[in-house]
C-alpha cells in the first residue's frame, strides 16, 4: 500500500534529483523509496548472527600494518588472470 509522504528538502537538491531521476528513467518517489529500502536492509543485515565456526575464526588473522590491500589484490589478480 502506497502512502503519501511530505519531505522538506532544499529546492536545488530537488531539482538535481529530478534531473537525475529523469536520466535514469525513474520517478523521484521510486528513487527515494529504493534508497530507504537499502538503508533499512543494511541495518537488518548487520543483525545476522555468526555461526560458531565463523566466531572461532574471527580475529585469528591480523594483517601487517604496512599492507597495501589494493596493491596486493592487483598483484594477485594479475598473476591469476594474466
Amino acid at each position: 500500500m502506497n502512502t503519501k509522504l511530505t519531505l522538506t528538502i532544499e529546492q536545488t537538491v530537488i531539482e538535481k534529483a529530478k534531473k537525475y531521476a529523469k536520466t535514469k528513467e525513474r520517478s523521484l518517489s521510486n528513487l527515494i523509496e529504493n534508497y530507504l529500502k537499502v538503508l533499512t536492509t543494511e541495518e537488518d543485515s548487520n543483525a545476522i548472527e555468526l555461526t560458531p565456526i565463523v566466531k572461532s575464526l574471527k580475529g585469528s588473522f591480523t594483517a601487517p600494518k604496512n599492507l597495501d590491500y589494493k596493491k596486493e589484490l592487483a598483484n594477485r589478480l594479475s598473476k591469476k588472470y594474466l
